[in-house]
């Protein structure tokens, strides 16, 4: 990377960690049985009640968000258990290979990547099979950008034993997935996203429901235990020795979420998504996904354009890091985050690092289309907020 060039992480997680988590996480270590560490644990769980939009317990593991996965087929099914996963992408696929694993049945609506979930689809199999415990999905498919219509999947499990099973982990503190209210019975999320951390941290949440289906499990499960880690919340403590470190950060970023406010910050994800994306169309480009979420924009990159070359000149050169396509879309598509630590100016960054390049890689764009009209976004959102 050139020496004078600064690095701007725009990958959909890891992302930017705010200067002030950091710092709070470079602290000496503290022990996590100490007193004062379980009035910590107590505040950030209550934060987090606030984040997930519930009265019921959040549950953290040391764990990416694969982990809290995991701990939703352990504490939920049972070997043989018929469950419905909508395949849309990488992370769909993973549902069933967590299912196969554990010796469930997975009934798969598999869908070409980019593609939602309708929920008539979901009902026609829901009726087809009433003995289905649970449907598993994504709110935000991170790998293609599609956001899945969690709200009305929901209402097709409200009135029946199925619960609903959702992989929040690019989609929680993004835009608005209020658990309860939606009668959502698990909710899925990771460090690494919307909550602006490094990477370790898990969190799930069970409802009344799920809470009940749990106790008819018999899969094994020892460290990922819901049971264990209930107890231990009572006693303001954990079962296992936590990810001290990180749950101090994570300390700092709920309050901050807190002093925000969730209507404001799904406010800041919504109109840089905005900008973004009118920015891509400014310049001849597509946006991939059908139904797009407001964590990230995926491109379609135009033919002819060697995508990995491009990426790596802008990670190496100019320290301007996107992601690419996973499995059959690499090389195909770019990922643009507007998750972490990021203002809605450090996408005029993003998007003028785009802009050039295209034009260095085979793709003729006029310089400064795309940040003129993303800029005219933010203005009118700013003009509109404060004026």
């Amino acid at each position: 990377m050139d020496f004078l060039a600064k690095k701007y992480l725009f990958t959909p997680g890891p992302v930017p960690v705010p200067p002030k988590a950091l710092l709070t996480m470079a602290q000496p270590m503290t022990h996590h049985r100490l007193p004062e560490f379980s009035e910590i644990l107590k505040e950030i769980r209550e934060n987090l009640k606030y984040l997930f939009q519930t009265k019921n317990n959040v549950y953290f593991f040391a764990s990416s968000g694969t982990g809290a996965m995991e701990a939703a087929i352990l504490n939920l099914f049972s070997p043989g258990d018929k469950v419905l996963v909508v395949s849309a992408g990488k992370f769909g696929q993973r549902w069933f290979e967590l299912a196969k694993t554990f010796g469930l049945n997975p009934l798969v609506i598999d869908l070409p990547w980019g593609k939602a979930v309708k929920p008539e689809q979901v009902e026609e199999v829901l009726n087809s099979h009433p003995d289905i415990k649970g449907v598993l999905l994504q709110a935000c498919e991170t790998s293609t950008g599609v956001k899945h219509p969690v709200k009305e999947i929901a209402q097709l499990t409200k009135n029946r034993e199925t619960v609903i099973v959702v992989d929040a982990i690019t989609g929680l503190g993004v835009f608005d997935i209020p658990m309860d209210e939606w009668g959502l019975d698990v909710v899925i999320t990771g460090s690494q996203k919307a909550l602006s951390l490094p990477p370790g941290l898990s969190f799930i949440a069970f409802s009344e429901k799920a809470e009940k289906l749990s106790e008819k499990s018999t899969l094994p499960k020892y460290y990922f235990s819901l049971k264990k880690e209930k107890k231990a919340y009572e006693k303001d403590t954990t079962s296992f020795t936590p990810a001290v470190s990180l749950l101090l950060g994570l300390r700092v970023i709920l309050q901050r979420i807190k002093e925000i406010g969730l209507k404001a910050l799904f406010e800041h994800y919504q109109v840089q998504a905005n900008a973004c994306r009118a920015a891509v169309k400014a310049l001849g480009l597509k946006i991939f996904p059908e139904v797009p979420s407001e964590s990230l924009t995926v491109i379609e990159v135009p033919e002819g354009v060697k995508t990995g070359e491009l990426i790596n000149f802008l990670k190496n050169k100019l320290g301007i890091i996107f992601a690419g396509g996973q499995d059959h879309l690499k090389g195909k598509i770019i990922r643009i985050t507007h998750m972490g630590d990021q203002s809605l100016f450090d996408l005029l960054v993003a998007i003028s690092a785009l802009e050039v390049g295209l034009n260095l890689f085979g793709y003729q764009v006029e310089l400064g289309a795309g940040v003129k009209v993303a800029e005219k976004v933010i203005f009118e959102h700013l003009k509109h907020r404060y004026f």
